[in-house]
């Protein structure tokens, strides 16, 4: 045998690099599901077998088009547990010349794969994933020199280097960026269509009954289950987004409302992160949908920074920091993760409508992961290992490559700035302005101290307390340093004593 093609859950596309070069008379693929994988982390019980069903409709779909494949079920009586007692089992079994897989989205799988060569006495080919715009190299030489490695200026290069809404030299419609025009609230009566959701078939439904039987004890609720698990599936949820929301995307993508957890997104990052759509199609896709009067351009281009611009650059910032950037802790945040991210009890009602939806769908857009769920841990005060642990567990869509970007940089400030150019910290009235879950809350958004205040108060000004010979310095800050320095004694002695108070009540 030539090649033995490794193909991981995360790369479920027929244009995969590792399929390059294909040839059914000399090469074998090879895929496995594996207990290591589905439990370094205790992934969500809705993540493992939306992932398992559609690695494994994947595979079929490669063996009906007469593709030599060897697939491990989980529950198989050979089933090695591990990605290197998988592959030694089929090199064992095989003796290829040569390994093939493409790069994999996670540090210590490559590293992983990296010990394969000593430890099997195999060669093998590591090939770049081209469903990314830019590489790790690429991107380490955009970063290099650079003081700072701001998203705006990456995403302005790629948007010029692969022509991309633009005018010429310009951008379309004469700005980079419409960020201020899609900040809308939500408003009265709002109509949001119903998202997606697949109908299971045989496979799916056992992958559904192998989770619920070895993953029990994990978090999350397995059913009602709707992802797509094809990519004929992925593409239908795609056309759903265009033809259903993508209209009222660009303004309201920063709205919550009570019950409505998908909104106006277009919940296909699944998708594109374990690779049933390719973000070329993607992008391109909305970029018609511009030019064809389909959508306003606030609308196309908001949705593009998302892939070409952020997707692209958390990957980057990932390669180009680890495996140092799993110890950030600029802030030298301690407090372990409440209780209640795990249960939802908790009085606050925007944590508790977030949580809830999130065990509920493996689900929560992003400015629920950002400014309600990730501005508590901020606040708060959470250890950075134990948020990043839960972010990697709960959501569907979360890989480390692009879940540990979000949360040690953009979450939690813990890279101390390496990514955002400030803390994104807010206080409730915020979450007041962009969302109806303050109603029914049992604090009060309006009241700043005692009791009945809404914790977020009163966090707010302590985080910029605690944390003043760190943050005293960032000019984006300088405004509320400002009010802090005018504030009483009183008024201060106020926030810490409810802080306090609140913080002590999460230890019990």
């Amino acid at each position: 045998m030539r090649n033995l093609i490794l193909i991981l859950g995360d790369q479920l596309s027929r244009d995969i690099s590792s399929l390059e070069g294909f040839d059914p008379k000399q090469d074998h693929i090879l895929m496995c599901e594996v207990w290591d994988e589905a439990t370094y982390v205790k992934h969500h019980k809705k993540k493992i077998a939306f992932l398992f069903s559609a690695m494994r409709h994947f595979a079929n779909e490669l063996e009906a088009d007469g593709m030599p494949i060897s697939y491990t079920k989980l529950d198989d009586a050979e089933n090695a547990g591990s990605f290197s007692g998988e592959v030694k089992r089929a090199l064992d079994q095989f003796s290829p010349e040569k390994l093939v897989v493409t790069f994999p989205g996670e540090y210590r799988v490559l590293e992983e794969i990296k010990s394969w060569s000593e430890r099997f006495n195999v060669d093998f080919d590591i090939r770049e994933d081209g469903r990314f715009f830019v590489s790790p190299d690429w991107f380490g030489e955009w970063a290099s020199g650079r003081k700072s490695l701001r998203m705006e200026y990456f995403y302005r290069q790629l948007r010029q280097d692969h022509r991309i809404l633009m005018d010429g030299d310009k951008p379309e419609g004469g700005k980079w960026n419409y960020d201020q025009e899609n900040r809308k609230p939500p408003r009265d009566g709002m109509n949001v269509p119903a998202p997606y959701r697949g109908q299971t078939d045989e496979i799916t439904q056992d992958c559904i009954a192998l989770v619920a039987e070895r993953f029990g004890d994990h978090f999350g609720d397995l059913e009602p289950f709707y992802f797509a698990v094809t990519r004929d599936q992925a593409l239908y949820a795609l056309d759903k987004f265009f033809d259903e929301r993508f209209g009222q995307f660009g303004d309201y993508q920063d709205a919550m409302i009570q019950g409505e957890p998908w909104m106006f997104h277009s919940h296909i990052s699944f998708y594109l992160n374990c690779g049933l759509l390719n973000p070329r199609e993607v992008v391109k896709r909305a970029e018609f949908a511009f030019y064809d009067g389909q959508a306003p351009l606030n609308a196309v281009e908001g949705f593009i920074r998302q892939i070409l611009g952020w997707r692209e650059y958390v990957r980057g910032i990932y390669w180009l920091k680890m495996p140092d950037y799993a110890e950030e802790n600029a802030l030298d945040a301690q407090r372990d993760l409440p209780w209640f991210f795990w249960t939802g009890e908790t009085q606050m009602n925007c944590l508790r409508q977030c949580i809830l939806e999130t065990k509920e769908n493996a689900y929560a857009h992003h400015i629920q992961r950002l400014m309600v769920l990730g501005n508590f841990a901020l606040l708060a005060g959470l250890d950075p290992k134990q948020v990043n642990e839960w972010y990697l567990i709960v959501y569907a869509d979360a890989f480390e490559w692009v879940e540990m970007p979000n949360v040690t940089g953009m979450i939690l400030f813990a890279d101390g700035g390496e990514l955002a150019s400030k803390p994104y910290a807010a206080s409730g009235a915020y979450i007041n302005r962009m969302s109806n879950y303050c109603e029914n809350c049992t604090y009060k958004v309006t009241q700043k101290n005692g009791p009945k205040a809404c914790p977020f108060n009163y966090l707010y000004w302590d985080f910029f307390l605690r944390n003043k010979d760190k943050l005293k310095g960032n000019p984006r800050l300088n405004n509320a340093y400002g009010t802090l320095n005018r504030m009483k004694d009183e008024k201060i002695d106020a926030i810490r004593a409810d802080t306090h108070r609140f913080l002590e009540s999460l230890d019990e």
